[in-house]
């Protein structure tokens, strides 16, 4: 199967599992999954499955990074903070919707590799931080758009607290990796509003920084 094919493959799977924007499906076209995966799951990098990566993380499956994506409606002039950088590829994939994007990742190794490949593919409006994300980014906020990629037992207050009026945050909610919902929270001035979008499957939300 030549380059062109597996595109075509796997922009397919994404329409679907219900990725119909077309901003984000042009997004996921011009970011090349196979960039952020290593070794022996290489070969495997454009089929929509979560696959291993360092630091005993995972890539989520292109479809469910899509549907989040989708859920979060960034704006050409939003300002978005994730929480689990990961591979880099998702906020790889924010980085072209997003006018800024900062990524924070309990592990300092993780959050080295990705700033490698956002230099490598002049990604220059990614910054990435090697910080506890259950906190958020204080200094930066507030955020238009957050995306959680770990699953916490509630939206967290402090990420909550950092998000504009009239912003959206996305994160899965759940106690253990079991049973997970895709929870969309979308901030106005009398509160915070809730809609459960669908079942997922995400490692923990810890606390702290590791020592990598």
């Amino acid at each position: 199967m030549d380059d062109a094919e597996r595109k075509m493959q796997f922009l397919f799977a994404l329409r679907s599992k219900g990725v119909t924007d077309a901003r984000v499906l042009g997004a996921m076209e011009r970011i090349d999954r196979g960039r952020f995966v290593r070794g022996i799951f290489a070969e495997r990098a454009y089929e929509d499955m979560p696959l291993p990566i360092a630091c005993g993380q995972t890539i989520s499956q292109p479809s469910v990074v899509g549907l989040m994506t989708q859920a979060l409606d960034v704006q050409p002039r939003d300002k978005v903070l994730e929480i689990g950088t990961g591979s880099g590829y998702q906020a790889a994939i924010l980085s072209l919707l997003a006018r800024r994007v900062y990524t924070v990742d309990r592990h300092p190794r993780l959050v080295r590799e990705a700033r490698r490949i956002f230099e490598e593919m002049d990604l220059f409006n990614v910054t990435a931080f090697a910080a506890d994300g259950s906190h958020g980014l204080e200094d930066q906020a507030p955020f238009d758009r957050i995306l959680v990629t770990a699953a916490a037992e509630d939206p967290p207050g402090p990420l909550l607290a950092g998000l504009r009026i009239g912003g959206i945050m996305v994160v899965p909610v759940g106690q253990s990796d079991r049973v997970q919902s895709l929870i969309k929270v979308t901030r106005s001035e009398r509160g915070f509003d809730y809609e459960e979008l669908r079942s997922v499957r995400f490692v923990p939300l810890l606390e702290g920084l590791d020592k990598d």
